[in-house]
């Protein structure tokens, strides 16, 4: 693992996106064509609210994926900790022993959120529930490619993206340009942090491969997530209608003051502030997600 560098990043990766429909997900195998090493990002662990069923239907998907192309994996990487699905970070890295990473400021979501939860102090928000805590700039690789990590803070407090080669992995920032870009009104998010954000990927080269962490398909068209800054820049609907801080910020917020909260946020964040991994089982051997009542008052209600 290296430190921040100036030299220009190598590599071309072979990307391989699976979309997960119940929530929109977009779950990537991102490999080295010289070595055949890769990494996972943002995997997901599937989860039914109405039963409470959870499966691992997806990140095996993943696995069989890397197995089908002779990929070796090493990393295990979240961009953040996630609002809208369960991480599937910590089955995987069960099943694989391979190291687990998340940028560096996920233990301030999770001192926010284990107040929420009202969770005791033996619960250690120290981000000790991944191998790796990633610091902006820091760069380490994946077989023969470079990957930098870009702290981009807005719709979360520890937001990260991962720019691999000419590639970068950008989450819940800017979404495809028909739909805009990402909420910010999360506990800790922040609007004017957000177009912060969006810059520093704006000023990436224009010919990057920009690959988003959902997508909702919108007008019902098939499911996409991969852009370039060129693209984007021309395109976006929040970044074309909003061409300075002030507008962006007036737009992003008058937006998310409609939005109702996510449906699986608090089921989620308690699964995902401890790095993908389900509560410990109770004295009955069942494992219990605890719902805090009013945890959001104000938030619009789906109609």
């Amino acid at each position: 693992m290296s430190t921040q560098s100036s030299s220009p990043l190598r590599g071309r990766p072979i990307v391989k996106g699976f979309y997960e429909k119940r929530t929109g997900s977009v779950q990537y195998v991102v490999a080295d064509p010289e070595t055949k090493r890769c990494a996972i990002i943002d995997p997901v662990l599937d989860f039914d609210p109405k039963s409470g069923a959870t499966a691992t239907i997806q990140a095996d998907e993943l696995l069989a994926h890397i197995e089908r192309e002779g990929c070796i994996l090493e990393w295990i990487l979240d961009t953040h900790p996630h609002a809208d699905h369960f991480s599937a970070a910590g089955y995987l890295k069960d099943r694989t022993g391979v190291p687990t990473a998340i940028g560096e400021r996920v233990v301030e979501v999770q001192k926010l959120w284990k107040g929420v939860y009202n969770w005791p102090d033996s619960f250690p928000a120290d981000g000790s529930q991944w191998d790796k805590l990633l610091a902006d700039g820091e760069r380490f690789r994946i077989g023969n490619m470079d990957v930098e990590v870009m702290f981009t803070p807005g719709h979360t407090l520890a937001s990260i993206a991962y720019v691999v080669g000419n590639a970068a992995f950008i989450h819940d920032t800017i979404f495809m340009p028909d739909s805009g870009t990402a909420r910010a009104d999360f506990p800790g998010g922040s609007a004017k942090a957000l177009w912060n954000s969006i810059q520093r990927i704006m000023a990436l080269p224009d010919e990057t491969r920009l690959f988003t962490g959902h997508d909702y398909q919108p007008g019902g068209r098939e499911p996409k997530w991969e852009s370039t800054v060129a693209q984007q820049r021309r395109e976006n609907k929040h970044l074309v209608k909003a061409k300075t801080e002030e507008e962006f910020v007036a737009l992003r917020e008058a937006r998310d003051r409609e939005l109702p909260m996510p449906r699986l946020i608090l089921h989620s964040l308690q699964v995902n502030i401890r790095g993908g991994r389900l509560p410990e089982p109770e004295g009955n051997g069942k494992r219990y997600l605890k719902i805090p009542l009013d945890a959001f008052p104000g938030a619009p209600w789906d109609e």
